[in-house]
This record gives structure tokens, C-alpha cells and sequence, in this order.
């Protein structure tokens, strides 16, 4: 499919029907608006509902404007289905929402930018586009573009001087439906469904809009003033809203039916079987009480929800960072979640030329250990049913998804790195990460971080995925003024780790004392310290392999270790490890009981509100990697 794709986009083609033209439209001197003008025989009803609306007008004004325009026999459909007819009995309200649905405000997004998943930005009426494809069998095998399944994009990339235009044969519509309920509704999905509504989790995932959150206009239109000095000029906005969204990962039937699960009787014998062992502690306390947190088939369906919306796209990183930056040539992207069954976390990878896996461990084709793990299909693998609700998005599975022995004693026996930008629910649902090349921050407010609690003093802002930025996913977590801040580590099998802190040195950073649970971690951190400082130790790589080692262990007593070799600012023939002021600080070497809470406090020592911190990634290292006989990769 991505040689269908590419060969399409080598092609200059953007149609798959008779009635549109071949080549794409180019403008240097039309707009959104005039785009629509020029042609009244195609979009005349959509330009109606437009000019009812402010939006007609914003389309004709300077900015970048993504536009999804319904053709006026998509209209005519949508009105008739309404039982309408025609346009003029839709009320204002009804064009308002139209609008909103089909402009995304903040970016001109082509299909050369998303391959696969959902557009960087949402739409102005706050709502998720969602691109897959298919190739047309009766024309050529030509690559035909779907917007959330069911929306056909019968001309695409049409360029414009405040954006693009793609042209849709039917009206998007957004969906009232909250994610328990849209699973509920898949007929795919009866077997998870039921045991969703038996454990009560459904009503765990009916959260949407934070009403106690306020946020002024100047604030979410024009910026506010207060800007982070690791920022310079780049713009800082709060969110205009606080949002809870979920991720689910679901078994369609037909996954269970081929282990022999075929009611939901069976599949509560198959929870606990597994999770009998998993927690032996709590075998047959709580089998009768399907909504206690310890119950097997509890703990079996909570595991598969995530407390934060991630698109298929958006899981790990867009895909410009995967294949600019990430080097997939020594090992694979990933990243670890806390899922909403207590204490457990789950394994995400994207080997190359694989898929994207839950709790596989290898390289690449390689699978060590037999954990292949569990494939997330793309929404083009997933049928024709939107997989979007109000307030989340699911992901069909191939197999079965659960948190059984071997995950937690293999798969998760590894360095667990996690980038800062997922340490909280809302640095995700705000909008703050996943932002393909914004150059810009996510300012969050005190009191709506969940899982942080932050001084009157500290600003913490998400920035945005920069391929330039020298930053492991090239994103970050800014920290500034004579900030105070505390975090919830993710759970991880109970253990000794190292907990180690990544970021980037300069010299307006700041002084840092971390503490775990409140009990400081050695002493402050410098952070304006490059790695080249005798109190670090950091000397380039050479050709000698053993005085690399070396440089690496006395490091290491030190408390410090060398970037990673994995990733590199944008095409750079150098990564990380190269650069002295990419830096990972060890923190404290200790047992962690997968039972317990952990917390990081991260105190500024300087009195000075200029400085900040340029946090980037935690690594949690079991003594099985950094003590083994083979030695911890550079990876």
C-alpha cells in the first residue's frame, strides 16, 4: 500500500473518478473561499451554508486553513437524509456546526502528511479527521483516500494561499457518542463489550469536558505574554479547553472465537486463568465481584484503556520524526504507557516494516523470548466503521491483549524510557504532543495536570514536535521560574532500578535538586554543566571501542551517561550520544515495589524565575540491564 502511495504521489494524480480533474490545483493568488467561488457548479450549497456562518469570511483572510469541501450532491444527500427539503431549513445552529466540522484552523495538512491516522490538528468544532485508504480494484488499483470511513476525498491537495482544499463526496458528520458507547455499537465487538458494561468500565469513560477549567480569549486566540526563555519568540498558548479522552484497544470477536472464547462466560474463565497467576495474592477473593479493581476479568478489560487519546499516527511519533530522526537501523521506536488497570503499564513498538505492536520484545522481524506481542491494526486494516467518539478513539487488535506473567517478568524486563511528553494525561489531550512541526508550547495551568502538582511559582509548558529540536522525539517539557514540581513515576514489576533523568544542558538551565518520595537524590543537578566539565567526564567517541567503554563506566561513577545513539535532530549524521550537552543524570539507585507510588519532585535551587528546565525523557533501568554481563546498549 505505501508503493501504491508513493507511485500516486510520483504521479502528480489526486482523482480516482471521471467526473474531476487530473492534476492538482495550485493557486498564488486564491483563497479557501475563492477556491469554492471559482467553482459554484461543484460547491454552490456548500458557499450557502458558509456565508450563513463567520466562517465564509475567515476563509477569505490570511492564515492556513485546512478545507474539506462537500460537493453539492454530498449536501443534497446529507439534507435529504435529514428528511429536509433543502439547505434553507437547516437553522444556523445546524451551519455553524457544518462549518466547524470541515475547516481545521491551525495548519495546512496534505495527504503527503499524513499517510496513515488522524491530522495533527483537530477540526474547529473539536473533532479528529481521521485519513485511510484502499486501492480502487475497478480503476487501476488507483489509491482511493477516506476521511473517518466513510467520507470519500475525491480531490485532494489542492493548494491555495491560505492552505488546502480537499474535496469530500459526503457531508463529515461528528459523532455525539462517547467511546464505551461506540464500542457498544460495533457488532464486531460483543464479547468485549459485555464485559466493558459487566465490570462498570464503561462508566469510567464518560468523561469529556472539564467544567471547572477556564481559560481567557486573549489567552487561547492571541497568546498570552508570559514566554519561556528556552523558547525565545516561539508563541505559548494555554488550551481553550481541558479535555479527558481515552484510548482503547480492542479483540473483535473473531480474535477470541479463534482461542475458543465464544461467550462471556468463557472469556471470565480466560481472565482468570491469567490473571490468577499474574496475581496469585488475590486468586479467588474477588471472582464474584466483576467491578472490584482485583477481579480478573476487571483487571483484563481496564488493561486495555488508556487515560489519553493517541490516533494510530500518534502512538509513538508522526511519521516525519520516525523516519528523520529515529534511527531504526539499531533498534526499534517505542514507548511505554500506563494503562488504567492499576499498577501495570503496557510496551508499545513500531518494528520497521512490521506494524505497531503491544508488549512485543525484538528487533525489528526478530521476536525475543516468543513475545511477539499484539498488532494494532491501521485504520485502513480496521473496516468501514468510524472508530472515533466524542471523546476517544479504538484500535482493533489481532490477538489477545492481556498482562500476564511473561509480560511482566520479559517483556518489561528492559530499560524503560518515557518521554516527558506522556507523563500526563493532559500533556496528550491538550494537544501539546503529537503537534508535527508547530514551533510551539502548550502552557498548563496549576491545578489541571493530572498526575503533577506544581508551585504557584512554575510554568509548565508541552512543547511541540520540533525535528530540528535536540530532544529524543523531538518534543519536550519546559519547566521555568523558581519552579517546584512533582510527578507521578509510571508503575513498573517490582525491582531495583536505576531512575534516570534526561535533558539537555546550556547555560541559562538552572540548578535541579530531585527528590524520590520527598527524600532528595544526591545532590543538586547543574544543568547549565556541558558533558565535557570534569565533574561529568564526557570525552567524543573514537575509533577504540574499549576507551568508549571505558569513558562510559567512569561516567557512569560519576553519575552521568552519554545521549542516546538511536536519535538525531533531523537527517543529522550525528545522534545524540555525539553531542556533550545531551545528557542523562543517574538519580538513585533503588527498589521499586510495583505495589507502591512513586513520585519525582524536581525543586529549582537558583533564585532566578529566568531559568528552566529542558526535561526530556525518565529512564527506569532494572539492575538485569545495567548490571548484565553483556553491558547496557548505547541505544
Amino acid at each position: 500500500m505505501l508503493g501504491v502511495l508513493l507511485a500516486s504521489f510520483a504521479m502528480g494524480s489526486c482523482v480516482d473518478n471521471d467526473d474531476v480533474v487530473v492534476n492538482y490545483y495550485a493557486s498564488t493568488k486564491v483563497t479557501a473561499a475563492g477556491f469554492l467561488e471559482e467553482n459554484p457548479e461543484r460547491f454552490s450549497q456548500f458557499i450557502n451554508i458558509l456565508q450563513r456562518t463567520p466562517y465564509y469570511a475567515l476563509l477569505s483572510t490570511y492564515g492556513e486553513f485546512t478545507l474539506f469541501a462537500p460537493t453539492n450532491d454530498a449536501i443534497d444527500k446529507y439534507v435529504n437524509e435529514l428528511g429536509l427539503p433543502g439547505i434553507e431549513a437547516l437553522t444556523d445552529e445546524n451551519c455553524d456546526t457544518l462549518a466547524r466540522t470541515h475547516i481545521i484552523r491551525k495548519g495546512a495538512y496534505f495527504t503527503v502528511d499524513v499517510v496513515e491516522g488522524a491530522m495533527p490538528e483537530m477540526t474547529m468544532e473539536d473533532s479528529y479527521i481521521v485519513l485511510s485508504s484502499d486501492s480502487d480494484v475497478y480503476n487501476n488499483n488507483e489509491l482511493i483516500y477516506y476521511i473517518n470511513k466513510n467520507a470519500r476525498m475525491i480531490e485532494y491537495d489542492d493548494s491555495v494561499t491560505n492552505g488546502v482544499v480537499h474535496t469530500v463526496n459526503s457531508v463529515i458528520t461528528r459523532t455525539s457518542d462517547f467511546l464505551p458507547d461506540r464500542i457498544a455499537a460495533d457488532t464486531t465487538l460483543t464479547l468485549f463489550a459485555q464485559a466493558m458494561e459487566l465490570t462498570n468500565m464503561d462508566d469510567s469513560l464518560r468523561y469529556y469536558l472539564d467544567l471547572t477549567y477556564s481559560c481567557g480569549e486573549d489567552s487561547v486566540f492571541d497568546g498570552y505574554p508570559k514566554k519561556c526563555r528556552a523558547e525565545g519568540t516561539n508563541p505559548c498558548f494555554w488550551p481553550e479547553k481541558r479535555y479527558f479522552k481515552y484510548t482503547a484497544f480492542v479483540e473483535p470477536d473473531a480474535v477470541f472465537n479463534a482461542k475458543e472464547i465464544y461467550t462471556i462466560d468463557d472469556l471470565i474463565a480466560y481472565a482468570k486463568t491469567v490473571y490468577d497467576q499474574t496475581y496469585p495474592e488475590d486468586a479467588g477473593f474477588y471472582d464474584n465481584d466483576f467491578t472490584h479493581r482485583k477481579n480478573p476479568l476487571n483487571r483484563f478489560v481496564s488493561y486495555h484503556f488508556l487515560p489519553m487519546i493517541l490516533q494510530y499516527n500518534n502512538i509513538l511519533a508522526p511519521s516525519q520524526v520516525l523516519e528523520h530522526c529515529f534511527l531504526t537501523s539499531v533498534c526499534d521506536p517505542e514507548e511505554f504507557f500506563e494503562t488504567m488497570c492499576p499498577g501495570t503499564i503496557m510496551r508499545v513498538a513500531q518494528p520497521a516494516g512490521v506494524g505497531l505492536f503491544i508488549n512485543r520484545k525484538g528487533f525489528q522481524k526478530r521476536i525475543d523470548d516468543n513475545c511477539r506481542g499484539v498488532r494494532v491494526l491501521s485504520p485502513s486494516e480496521s473496516g468501514s466503521i468510524d472508530q472515533n467518539a466524542l471523546n476517544g478513539v479504538y484500535h482493533y487488535l489481532d490477538d489477545i491483549l492481556v498482562y500476564d506473567t511473561n509480560v511482566r517478568e520479559v517483556v518489561l524486563n528492559c530499560r524503560i524510557r518515557k518521554d516527558a511528553t506522556t507523563l500526563s494525561p493532559d500533556f496528550v489531550n491538550s494537544g501539546g504532543r503529537g503537534r508535527y512541526d508547530a514551533n510551539e508550547l502548550k502552557g498548563m495551568k496549576k491545578g489541571f495536570i493530572s498526575g503533577w502538582e506544581i508551585s504557584d511559582e512554575t510554568f509548565v509548558g508541552v512543547h511541540s514536535d520540533q525535528p530540528w529540536w535536540q530532544h529524543y522525539y523531538s518534543n519536550g517539557v519546559t519547566v521555568s521560574g523558581i519552579f517546584d514540581a512533582e510527578f507521578k513515576l509510571p508503575p513498573v514489576p517490582s525491582g531495583t532500578y536505576e531512575i534516570r533523568f534526561g535533558y539537555t544542558a546550556n547555560v541559562e538551565r538552572g540548578v535541579v535538586q530531585v527528590y524520590l518520595n520527598n527524600e532528595p537524590c544526591g545532590i543538586p543537578v547543574d544543568l547549565r554543566v556541558f558533558g565535557g566539565d570534569p565533574r561529568i567526564g564526557w570525552i567524543e567517541d573514537t575509533d577504540d571501542e574499549e576507551e568508549n567503554i571505558a569513558n562510559d563506566k567512569a561516567m557512569h561513577n560519576r553519575g552521568y551517561m552519554k545521549g542516546i545513539d538511536s536519535y538525531r535532530q533531523y537527517d543529522s549524521e550525528n545522534t545524540f550520544r555525539t553531542n556533550s550537552n545531551n545528557l542523562r543524570r543517574i538519580l538513585v539507585t533503588t527498589y521499586l515495589d510495583e505495589k507502591e507510588t512513586y513520585k519525582l519532585r524536581l525543586r529549582q535551587v537558583l533564585d532566578d524565575p529566568e531559568c528552566y528546565l529542558s526535561f526530556d525523557f525518565i529512564e527506569l533501568c532494572p539492575k538485569s540491564v545495567y548490571a548484565s554481563p553483556e553491558g547496557e546498549d548505547t541505544h
